[in-house]
């Protein structure tokens, strides 16, 4: 034998031992975990033998275990989503997502109904009004096929194209488009004076979204162009969102002051402050806060607050003042743990289950007007 044969030999006769003994590991470990869970596996092999009805697939049967496992954590806001929930809040909470720009509704016989937006992609490759959906992509668009599983497919990167399979009436013919998608924005502020009243402002957030905070700064900007002066930041029914994001919305509307302080499991207080003063730090505004305001609307609401830069309109928030973290599993769904908690420096939050005390309680006839009362009443006493 020479010297390369040898050599060889050796490699391969190394490579069949690695190979085995990593089997051995691993069928030993695979065969640890099964046993694991003793009362798990027998109970899976009663309904195996006995149940009437089939067991759901071995997906359904995953997702089953995580939710069942997520009720005994017993924690409200560790969560898990499935694939297309999660890219769709995903997609919120981004503020845009890539799309070919259509409305989807399920008509009176259970099929997919297309409405194409004007202008948008789907419009100009061809769709028109009460096309009726046979496929996106490897999906069929069928009575079982829920509307969330079909948006989230239409989504994708910017720039690929989608395969979109369509019928139409008369002829019932199925019809073929491949449509490029294209950035599609989701707002998260809705802006415009108050009506009646040109010099005061209305921004309503929806969301706290990454692009909420450059939303905010570029509203106010066109409203000061109207002639507007004095603002109301609305936040009720405004559930959260993305922490940072809040952090960086309080810090719009603050000179200087500690935002929240923050701490994850085993690491220290984390402290999040104004570095500099922020660009809406010199606005009039008043806050408006319900019972629905919640988690990072509540940060901004409670900086505002604990700083001294803006009265608090309306009713007691909802007072959550956890962060969570979200972690995407290898099929696209994901899990979201709770991780960290937050709180005011000085203020005490959450109080006898409620958030944040408003500054001032509004009526129950118009919130929007007693917040601008409350803005005029302060210009003219000064």
């Amino acid at each position: 034998m020479n010297k390369t044969s040898f050599w060889n030999t050796l490699l391969v006769t190394f490579s069949l031992g690695l190979a085995f003994a990593a089997g051995y590991v691993s069928n030993d470990f695979v065969e640890q975990r099964t046993h694991e869970y003793p009362l798990l596996q027998e109970a899976i092999g009663i309904l195996e033998k006995y149940a009437l009805e089939p067991l759901p697939g071995e997906k359904g049967m995953e997702y089953g275990m995580i939710r069942g496992l997520l009720q005994a954590y017993d924690d409200p806001y560790t969560i898990f989503l499935e694939p297309p929930q999660h890219e769709l809040q995903t997609n919120q909470l981004e503020g845009a997502f890539g799309g070919i720009g259509v409305k989807i509704e399920r008509g009176e016989d259970r099929s997919i109904v297309l409405y194409p937006f004007p202008d948008g992609p789907g419009f100009e490759a061809g769709l028109l009004n009460g096309d009726r959906l046979v496929s996106v992509d490897e999906l069929l668009a069928t009575p079982e096929t829920t509307i969330e599983a079909i948006e989230a497919t239409f989504r994708g990167p910017v720039g690929e194209k989608v395969k979109v399979v369509i019928t139409r009436m008369p002829e019932g013919e199925p019809l073929t488009f491949m449509i490029e998608r294209r950035k599609v924005a989701l707002p998260s502020v809705i802006w415009h004076p108050v009506h009646g009243v040109p010099e005061v402002g209305m921004l309503q957030v929806t969301i706290i979204a990454q692009t909420t905070p450059d939303e905010i700064v570029k509203a106010v900007a066109a409203l000061q162009k109207q002639g507007v002066k004095y603002f109301i930041l609305d936040l009720r029914g405004n559930g959260g969102g993305i922490l940072d994001a809040g952090v960086d919305t309080a810090r719009l509307f603050l000179k200087e002051g500690i935002i929240i302080e923050q701490q994850y499991r085993g690491e220290a207080v984390e402290q999040l402050s104004v570095t500099r003063p922020g660009p809406l730090a010199e606005i009039p505004v008043v806050v408006l806060v319900n019972h629905n305001t919640a988690s990072a609307a509540e940060i901004i609401a409670g900086a505002l607050q604990a700083n001294g830069r803006a009265a608090l309109m309306g009713e007691p928030t909802y007072g959550k003042d956890t962060v969570q973290l979200v972690f995407q599993l290898q099929d696209g769904s994901s899990l979201h743990i709770t991780a960290a908690h937050w709180w005011f420096p000085g203020l005490d939050f959450p109080l006898e289950g409620i958030g944040l005390n408003p500054t001032l309680m509004a009526s129950d006839e118009d919130w929007v007007r007693d917040a601008v009362d409350f803005l005029l009443q302060g210009v003219s006493s000064q």
